[in-house]
């Protein structure tokens, strides 16, 4: 599960409005109602129980998952202070605690090399948020950043917490009502599925003539000009192009759209700033414009844009 992206599953985002709705519907229809105790909020998983209580759930509400160990001191002052933000953040988001040393395949597949490590998941996609001891006004940025997200990008509004609720009975949020620009992004998706790159292409960019700010739109458009660049290019080609020409802007320009749609993420972004760093004028310049764009597809809220971010401003400067 490490490295997952949106590109994943590259219709995630806006899929994840309908899980979302999904997960609500089937809840109604299990009889379900009411609102979670307090207690609710922090679990402790293991392998057995991760797909129910952090995958399944993640399309409820996003979860932080805190990995820790008995012996591990710095644990031992980080877990309280989620468990205490998990309660005052008030259902925005469930707090999933796994006992690394009891869970060795769950930490191996988080490719976790250190604890404390704490990761989220939304949507049953998996993200990570920081690694070892971290002060409260950072967790808090972070958290704040991240129910942001789940909200605005994946129409996750959090669990109603009730003091005095059935502590089993757990259910989301009514909600949120319907964006004026709703239609035209399940346009956009339809699109995608019906493999009409071009189509998406126009939708989205329907949505932001109208709102240049809609983030779903801006992630949408990215995605699916993607799409669109890499659909008839011969993979084979691209790399041997690109491995006998490092000089070559647009052969590592094609080489990056490969890396990024197969999710590899760090190598798109290491191989445009090594390209930066080698061309000069015009050339370097379509090199970072197109590294930009990819990280419009990642998403300005991944760590590993930031630290490129960073890299290309080195690279540059």
């Amino acid at each position: 599960m490490s490295g997952v992206v949106d590109l994943a599953a590259v219709k995630a985002a806006q899929e994840a409005k309908a899980k979302a709705e999904q997960a609500r519907a089937q809840a109604a229809r299990e009889g379900g109602g009411g609102a979670v105790s307090p207690a609710d909020l922090v679990l402790d998983v293991d392998e057995a129980g991760f797909e129910r209580d952090v995958l399944q759930r993640s399309t409820e509400v996003p979860v932080v998952i805190d990995f820790w160990a008995e012996w591990c001191e710095p644990c031992k002052q980080l877990s309280p202070v989620l468990e205490r933000l998990a309660v005052e953040y008030g259902g925005r988001f469930v707090l999933a605690k796994i006992d690394v040393d009891a869970n060795q395949m769950l930490m191996q597949q988080f490719g976790i090399q250190g604890i404390p490590a704490v990761f989220a998941v939304v949507a049953g996609q998996a993200l990570p948020l920081f690694q070892g001891a971290a002060g409260e006004s950072q967790i808090r940025e972070t958290l704040d950043q991240l129910v942001q997200v789940a909200e605005q990008r994946f129409g996750l509004t959090g669990l109603v917490v009730d003091p005095e609720a059935d502590p089993g009975a757990v259910h989301e949020a009514p909600a949120a009502p319907a964006g004026p620009h709703d239609a035209a992004l399940e346009a956009a998706v339809q699109a995608l599925d019906a493999g009409d790159l071009g189509g998406a292409v126009r939708a989205y960019q329907n949505v932001l003539n109208e709102d240049p700010g809609n983030m779903e739109a801006k992630l949408g458009l990215a995605q699916a000009e993607l799409l669109q660049r890499v659909q008839n290019l011969d993979p084979q080609q691209v790399r041997k192009d690109a491995a006998e020409q490092p000089g070559d802007a647009q052969a590592q320009i094609a080489a990056a759209d490969l890396d990024l749609v197969g999710g590899h993420v760090e190598d798109a972004f290491g191989r445009l700033i090594d390209t930066v760093k080698r061309t000069f004028g015009d050339e370097r310049d379509a090199v970072r414009v197109r590294l930009l764009e990819l990280f419009e597809v990642v998403g300005a809220d991944d760590p590993r844009v930031a630290a490129a971010r960073r890299a290309l401003a080195r690279a540059l400067f």
